[in-house]
């Protein structure tokens, strides 16, 4: 697709994505048609109305939207639920979650929980990051309530900050060396804005819709399948926190060696340097933490091992349809990337003549509600406004608030097109429509609280 220039203008193309995100909201909430067929018949729709070839139609579909959305959270979803399912299982997510009311106390649990969210969110992924901690969600809700919206918005809206603003995660840091900003200024101004940024739009709306709207924890890992052998004592808080802190280091250790190597600390060549990053590797840290869960969690108290192996192939059913529905997102995000929607804005609203700071949020907010992906949107508005940025008078600081206040509009209004939409919803059990009144909401308010911060400190520096 190269050489294929789209022939349709901004107001074709526009119109075109609006009834496409209709026609899927329709489907879905008015008809109950399946989230996945819908997904995958709106895509098939849209590309044919954008025009996008016809010998690169499968390519668009399969490898660049499904596969390549599959190839990045399929083995994650995949090993955090067989990990989760040990936790769960062992009844050592109920010792931690009682482990935690007895430290932080009922009213401060959701603080702690969100807390321990914000850490785990520095070097892992979203999705990685909340998949292994859902277990731990979902039991302190069961201890405190059953309201998993309650327990489950604070939780996601921390690591969604964490990886948005923070480096060493791919946007920022991409957008960094786009703008040509000093990555420990990014890192400083992103680690004071995610504090108050969470604590609105996470603590604070998490709280609100926890009240608002009854959802119970869903059983999302399956049920006990240990045929009455279940293991009566559960492990000591210590140790699942021990279990859940193993991918968290192996992870810190990629992400910390991979920023050593770019400023050339270390070797990035050195046999060495590799393998510790191959380990730390998202995919292969949650792998080896399942190993050594099913020793800890199973085998060593008592399990026998086709008892273990029937645990972790119950973990695998309830997330088919979470890996499905991702995948599908995936693929409705890359033929609105394809077919040139959000260059189209972008372009015409880059033309406007807007202060950079505003300029480079709006921007990123239109390719975001075009395609769906928070690190395209902010990677490609980086791209498109670096000439901008990098030609205007502005001091060390005020690059970084730029890069933040871009990360932020790449946040906003998360919805249908992107494939993380579908993954808290479907996680926590949660429909199309109580997904947009909560999760999309939730991106939206961080996003205008992260951008008015980074505006303040644009001004001001």
């Amino acid at each position: 697709m190269d050489d294929w220039t789209q022939p349709l203008g901004t107001t074709p193309l526009l119109l075109i994505a609006a009834a496409a995100i209709l026609v899927v909201l329709v489907l879905i909430i008015r008809f109950k048609v399946h989230a996945f067929l819908t997904l995958v018949v709106v895509s098939l729709l849209t590309a044919f109305a954008t025009g996008l070839p016809l010998e690169d139609l499968l390519t668009v579909l399969t490898e660049d939207g499904f596969g390549k959305t599959l190839a990045n959270v399929a083995l994650l979803i995949g090993l955090g639920a067989m990990l989760g399912k040990l936790v769960e299982h062992s009844g050592g997510a109920k010792s931690l979650a009682d482990g935690l009311v007895r430290v932080f106390g009922e009213k401060r649990a959701v603080l702690a929980l969100g807390l321990a969210s914000l850490a785990m969110g520095f070097p892992m992924f979203f999705d990685a990051g909340l998949i292994v901690m859902l277990p731990v969600i979902f039991a302190v809700a069961r201890r405190l309530g059953g309201n998993v919206l309650a327990y489950g918005i604070p939780a996601a809206a921390a690591f969604s900050v964490m990886h948005v603003f923070v480096p060493p995660h791919p946007g920022p840091v991409s957008a960094s060396e786009l703008y040509g900003a000093n990555l420990g200024l990014v890192l400083l101004l992103g680690l004071l804005l995610v504090a108050p940024v969470w604590y609105v739009s996470g603590y604070l709306w998490g709280g609100y819709v926890g009240r608002k709207y009854n959802l119970p924890v869903p059983d999302f890992f399956g049920a006990d399948v240990t045929d009455g052998d279940d293991v009566t004592v559960p492990p000591k808080p210590s140790t699942v926190i021990a279990v859940l802190l193993l991918p968290l280091v192996l992870i810190f250790m990629n992400t910390g060696l991979s920023s050593l190597a770019s400023v050339g600390a270390v070797d990035a060549e050195a046999t060495w340097v590799q393998v510790l990053v191959i380990i730390g590797s998202a995919p292969v840290a949650l792998l080896i933490s399942v190993l050594v869960a099913t020793f800890v969690l199973g085998t060593r108290r008592g399990e026998s091992g086709s008892a273990v192996e029937r645990v972790l192939d119950s973990s695998l059913g309830p997330v088919c349809s979470v890996i499905l529905i991702t995948g599908a997102g995936g693929m409705f995000g890359a033929v609105l990337r394809a077919s040139g929607i959000g260059d189209a804005l972008s372009d015409s609203l880059a033309s406007i003549g807007l202060p950079v700071i505003v300029a480079a949020y709006l921007v990123a907010v239109v390719l975001r509600v075009a395609q769906g992906s928070a690190t395209v949107a902010l990677v490609t508005t980086a791209g498109l406004m670096a000439p901008a940025v990098v030609a205007g008078d502005f001091s060390g600081m005020q690059i970084a608030a730029i890069t933040i206040a871009t990360a932020a509009g790449s946040t906003f209004a998360s919805h249908v097109n992107d494939s993380g939409f579908w993954l808290v919803g479907r996680l926590m059990g949660m429909d199309v429509k109580t997904t947009l009144k909560t999760w999309t909401v939730q991106q939206s308010i961080q996003s205008v609280i992260a951008f008015a911060l980074a505006a303040a400190v644009f001004s001001v520096v």
